[in-house]
């Protein structure tokens, strides 16, 4: 489903905005300002749904426990009276549903800025050669890696497949040729052949574990050379992979850490990513009674996250992504947390509101005191 979606849905958006405004770059930003209005009225719920649920949660905690201290030896009441409740309220699960039913298209949309033609593609062979007596007893089956679609130019990509027709088990002194082809079976050597710039996309081969086990060549021929474990990849350049944008300096560069020292292209998105994920969590507590547990959880969290992405091997047209969605997120926040609350929801919130201001006012310079801060002195 994944490679359907960013073949028919993702490449031809991306294929669209390319034509208006040839920049990859642009490109990457209007197709996920597209995908997020697409998905917007999914995730307004999820974001209406948390925030409902965090105005009701005391009074819903304290509602269930009454109820089953009254019903306890009744189940059937018990569930009935439960049951009213989250009509009353809502339940905390209903925000998961929009989640589900979006993140094929996430999924989707991550696998098309991870690979062509932001990204030079690979094909992964994981091999295993054992003795000549233990290969005699083993059928073959192909093997078919997953499939990416290649570009050749802005508007030609054709969807290429890496076979083994005799499978990933080889034995000792065996050859086998890795055939990478269209969908309709025709030899991707024949595609670059009758493309204009078909050399910059030849293949690079390389064995990437157990080098004493197989060998390839340029042509993708296997050789297994003794029994073990081993790992075969082919590596597609990707056509804008070493395309700038803005400060970026290619959008398939990855990590933070390069060859020249430190990726500061990469290190500013990085940090963009943490910021706008930051304000996000800020806007979702707007107009909502201080939790000093979540308050926290809000500042610690995407410092963590964004202290994950400085070492996660991440494409920067990808953290370019993440960096326009987190942007559109923290708008889409702002506006559904000015919307008019239900009646029952509103007049809870104003009761904690309210309570909240007793508290500050009983407690002098209380209000910004941490909790193993001592209090103030009259």
């Amino acid at each position: 489903m994944i490679g359907y979606i960013s073949d028919n849905l993702l490449i031809p958006i991306l294929d669209f905005f390319y034509g208006l405004v040839p920049s990859y770059g642009l490109a990457i930003v209007a197709l996920t300002v597209v995908i997020r209005l697409a998905l917007f009225p999914l995730s307004a719920g999820s974001i209406r749904n948390a925030r409902r649920m965090r105005i009701a949660q005391p009074v819903m905690q304290q509602r269930q426990a009454e109820i089953r201290s009254k019903h306890a030896s009744n189940p059937q009441k018990q569930q009935e009276e439960l049951g009213k409740l989250m009509k009353e309220f809502g339940s905390p699960l209903a925000g998961c549903l929009p989640l589900l039913v979006q993140m094929p298209i996430l999924f989707a949309l991550f696998a098309t800025l991870r690979g062509s033609p932001f990204a030079d593609v690979p094909y992964t062979f994981n091999i295993k050669v054992l003795p000549a007596d233990q290969i005699a007893a083993v059928e073959p089956k192909p093997f078919n890696s997953a499939s990416h679609s290649i570009f050749l130019s802005s508007s030609n990509h054709v969807p290429v497949i890496g076979t083994l027709e005799k499978g990933t088990k080889l034995g000792v002194d065996d050859r086998e040729t890795v055939n990478l082809h269209t969908r309709e079976g025709s030899s991707f050597a024949s595609v670059l052949a009758d493309s204009e710039n078909g050399d910059r996309f030849q293949p690079n081969w390389s064995v990437t574990k157990g080098e004493t086990v197989v060998s390839v060549d340029q042509n993708g021929t296997i050789t297994a050379l003794s029994p073990g474990d081993a790992t075969v990849e082919a590596k597609i350049p990707g056509l804008a992979a070493r395309t700038g944008f803005l400060f970026i300096q290619a959008l398939g560069q990855v990590g933070f850490m390069g060859d020249a020292g430190v990726n500061w292209d990469i290190a500013i998105l990085v940090a963009a990513f943490g910021a706008s994920l930051f304000l996000s969590q800020i806007l979702s507590g707007m107009g909502m009674p201080p939790n000093p547990q979540q308050s926290t959880a809000n500042k610690i969290t995407p410092v963590m996250i964004t202290a994950m992405f400085l070492f996660f091997p991440l494409p920067a047209g990808v953290l370019l992504y993440m960096v326009v969605a987190n942007i559109f997120q923290g708008l889409q926040t702002f506006l559904l947390t000015r919307e008019a609350l239900p009646d029952n929801l509103q007049k809870i919130l104003d009761q904690q509101l309210a309570q909240q201001a007793l508290t500050v006012a009983a407690s002098p310079g209380g209000g910004d005191r941490l909790p193993f801060e001592p209090k103030a002195k009259k």
